[in-house]
């Protein structure tokens, strides 16, 4: 199996798994009529009150026990959002095991620029 297949595999798997949670997520969100205390529709408004931007990772992580849909549909978005940041590591390892210095570095590049998009500009904007 080469990296391309393995590239492959990795958005695949990443699509699906990520399709799967959402989906669990909707489930749950009509079964409870709502989510950490939101009404389904509030969070289908034009005007929700609900705020992506306002969401912590670790709030996420501890609203999955009490099954919360809106936390799982969130979780589905995040490893939607890793599944090219993987890619992007399993090109620089295809490039360093090629020995290609050139797309090594470019593609490591490429990686300190999504990390800094996705961890730093956050912090650095929410100031």
């Amino acid at each position: 199996m080469d990296f391309n297949d393995i590239i492959g595999y990795a958005l695949r798997i990443g699509v699906v798994i990520s399709a799967i949670i959402i989906v669990i997520g909707v489930i749950l969100l009509f079964l409870s009529g709502g989510s950490n205390n939101f009404t389904i529709s509030q969070i289908a408004s034009s005007h929700s009150i609900v705020n992506s931007s306002i969401f912590k990772p670790t709030e996420i992580f501890s609203g999955l026990p009490k099954l919360y849909g809106l936390d799982y549909i969130y979780l589905g978005l995040m490893v939607l959002i890793a599944t090219p940041v993987i890619r992007v590591l399993l090109g620089i390892a295809q490039f360093a095991s090629e020995k290609n210095k050139l797309y090594t570095i470019i593609t490591a590049i490429v990686f300190f620029n999504l990390m800094f998009a996705i961890f730093i500009l956050p912090i650095i904007i929410g100031k």
